[in-house]
């Protein structure tokens, strides 16, 4: 394998072959991929997936036990502490639960060389102004979660690495979260994000990178992966496990959806409706949509849950 890098590397962030293990059990296996600067990219794959895992060895929080992270086109291995640099929010906030938010990241900010005002621009900036005054351990989970995206801002980096940012949040607090980020990478920051909820990703990342059982399976702009996905046929019927045995025998996919309505793919909607007025099965709502980016992720982890 050949290495990268120095200082004139474009990416942000560059993962060559990565691997975990703990034990014999493997959590991340032979990950590679880039983040590019100015790019907001999210990081998705299913529960267990190893995304947390690769976050940790990609900022230095955990020791690799094959590969390499760059940052900058500096091995992580070898990168000073520079808030400036890398803003990092993985897991909790990790704020003594006696101690008030502005405590918290009053003592951060020492440690990091950065100005005491600083401290008052990240509370404004997440809404935390009040809420400072009181001690965390009294702190709600989407209180604790501005906390800690406080504390990844407080040198305002030229690179964020969040995981799962929106966790806590209410609808506010997310829409807030998502213009925040898109200013920054419109402004050339970077933002590596990992997040379950896909739908409000699409809303806010340029990039995606899809990893199951710890390995890569894509890589890319999210436009790319919405367009690769098929048409849909979505079907509501009291008679859905008829109609998925005639769908399979057929040729075409199926699966249900959150509201109980059955999913074809394989099949145009001609086709699934044919097939229900030859065999006399009742049909109340027959749809077809272009495959969604959850349907694409369902697509490339095997329909694992999320």
């Amino acid at each position: 394998m050949t290495s990268s890098r120095g200082a004139g590397d474009p990416a942000a962030i560059r993962v060559e072959g990565l691997t975990k293990r703990y034990g014999r059990a493997t959590a991340v296996d032979d990950l590679s991929f880039t983040v590019g600067t100015g790019r907001v990219t999210g990081f998705f794959g299913p529960n267990g997936a190893g995304k947390t895992t690769a976050l940790k060895a990609v900022v230095g929080l955990a020791r690799p036990t094959a590969g390499r992270a760059f940052v900058r086109g500096t091995p992580v291995a070898a990168l000073k502490p520079d808030a400036r640099l890398l803003g990092v929010h993985i897991e909790p906030c990790g704020a003594h639960p006696g101690r008030t938010g502005r405590a918290h990241l009053r003592s951060l900010a020492a440690l990091a060389g950065l100005p005491r005002r600083r401290v008052g621009e990240v509370l404004e900036l997440v809404g935390l102004e009040e809420a400072a005054r009181g001690r965390v351990g009294k702190y709600s989970m989407g209180m604790r979660q501005r906390l800690g995206l406080a504390a990844a801002l407080l040198g305002d980096p030229e690179i964020l690495v969040l995981d799962e940012p929106v966790n806590g949040l209410d609808p506010q607090g997310i829409r807030w979260l998502r213009t925040l980020l898109r200013e920054r990478a419109a402004k050339g920051g970077t933002v590596l994000l990992s997040s379950h909820m896909l739908g409000e990703a699409a809303q806010t990342v340029d990039d995606v990178v899809v990893i199951n059982r710890g390995r890569l399976v894509h890589e890319g702009a999210i436009r790319d992966l919405e367009r690769s996905g098929e048409r849909v046929v979505a079907v509501r019927t009291a008679e859905a496990e008829r109609l998925s045995e005639l769908v399979t025998a057929a040729g075409g996919r199926t699966k249900t959806d959150d509201g109980g309505r059955l999913l074809v793919e394989g099949l145009d909607v001609t086709e699934v409706a044919r097939l229900a007025h030859r065999d006399g099965v009742l049909v109340e709502e027959i749809t077809e949509r272009t495959a969604s980016l959850e349907d694409a992720f369902f697509g490339l982890t095997g329909g694992a849950d999320r």
